[in-house]
């Protein structure tokens, strides 16, 4: 796949470990800070986020016919196998953010899902596949505003971060004062993760300084939470339009990049995510820092989750295939990973009623 893009004009200003750097990189990231991850053997910083470089969006291409191509070699290679198929699919449980956003969700129901949310799998299968020790988790519990307070309580001494969706979530067309003030209650209320949703409209004008200055109206409101802007890609209709709204988002300081709502006619592809990939991997390149990456709806099986973590492994490494750098929002696709699983250590596939979720 060639997501071509022509780099913007770079003004040599030092050199570090041997590699020039960028005014940006120069300037906004602390020499002190640990590395979040690593690409080509450099580290990189969490996102600061830079001025916006409106020459280097607008000459973003993206060569449409390659993205297919890479995407059907990528689902036909052969998957992994046994003892490696079950330790995938464990990573894939510690990268989820186990989600409930319907509207007829309850306290109960949310206390549900944080409790599964604490005890993934069944504890007899833990005992089965030898893994009592990893005290797996999911990496966060994802609900609307009003159940903030309710998960937080419930996952009080676990791992388990607790997320929620912002900003007018899923259409985002509420006014943008409304919109920050709602991330600053989510914050208000223990929120560490706030899934903000951006203007479509801004990517379909091409009014990239208004979509960078929302953005960045977001990560100010949103204090020391990580932010992941979910960029809608069912409705941006062209990979160019995602690649463009990826690049400004982190720009604006987006700690992640999100493909969709899950209210979306279309949401979570593999072409849109190699595109977001390609640009976070340009964006590493140019600044030094890294964004991490979420895919969002329509993910239910476990090999979907392989093919996701595939794709990650494959674009950006493996220091992407973390819960700080990749995210899959799901509903039921725990429920088949949690079948699998049983599949590997007994031999046998269970009934779906036998591994709820909330």
């Amino acid at each position: 796949m060639s997501v071509e893009n022509s780099k913007p004009h770079r003004v040599v200003v030092a050199t570090v470990n041997g590699r020039d750097e960028s005014p940006v990189t120069a300037s906004l990231l602390p020499t002190s800070s640990a590395p979040l991850a690593t690409l080509y053997g450099r580290p990189l910083l969490s996102n600061q986020g830079i001025p916006l470089h409106l020459d280097w969006v607008k000459q973003v291409r993206v060569n449409t016919s390659a993205v297919e191509r890479r995407q059907q070699s990528h689902v036909a290679r052969r998957t992994v196998k046994k003892d490696w198929q079950a330790a995938w699919l464990l990573r894939a449980i510690t990268c989820m953010d186990l989600t409930t956003l319907s509207g007829d969700d309850t306290d109960e129901r949310v206390r549900r899902l944080c409790a599964k949310a604490r005890r993934p799998i069944l504890y007899e299968l833990v005992k089965g596949l030898g893994i009592e020790d990893l005290n797996l988790q999911v990496a966060a519990v994802c609900v609307y505003h009003r159940f903030v307070e309710t998960a937080r309580r419930a996952l009080e001494g676990s791992s388990v971060r607790v997320a929620a969706v912002s900003t007018g979530f899923p259409a985002g067309l509420s006014p943008l004062p409304e919109r920050v003030a709602e991330i600053r209650r989510s914050v208000e209320a223990g929120a560490q993760d706030i899934d903000v949703v951006i203007t479509r409209a801004h990517v379909f004008g091409g009014r990239w300084q208004e979509l960078y200055d929302e953005i960045a109206a977001f990560k100010q409101a949103s204090g020391a939470a990580h932010m992941k802007v979910i960029l809608g890609t069912g409705d941006l209709l062209t990979l160019r339009n995602v690649a463009r709204a990826s690049f400004v988002a982190m720009m604006a300081g987006a700690d992640f990049i999100k493909t969709s709502t899950g209210k979306e006619p279309t949401n979570a592809t593999l072409p849109v995510g190699f595109v977001m990939t390609r640009a976070i991997r340009e964006y590493a390149q140019e600044t030094g820092m890294a964004v991490g990456f979420k895919a969002a709806g329509g993910i239910r099986t476990a090999k979907q989750s392989i093919e996701w973590l595939a794709l990650m492994k494959e674009e950006l490494g493996g220091s992407w295939m973390k819960a700080e750098l990749f995210r899959l929002g799901a509903s039921g696709l725990l429920n088949d990973i949690e079948r699998q699983l049983e599949h590997h250590a007994t031999g046998r596939y269970s009934a779906d009623y036998r591994h709820p979720i909330a």
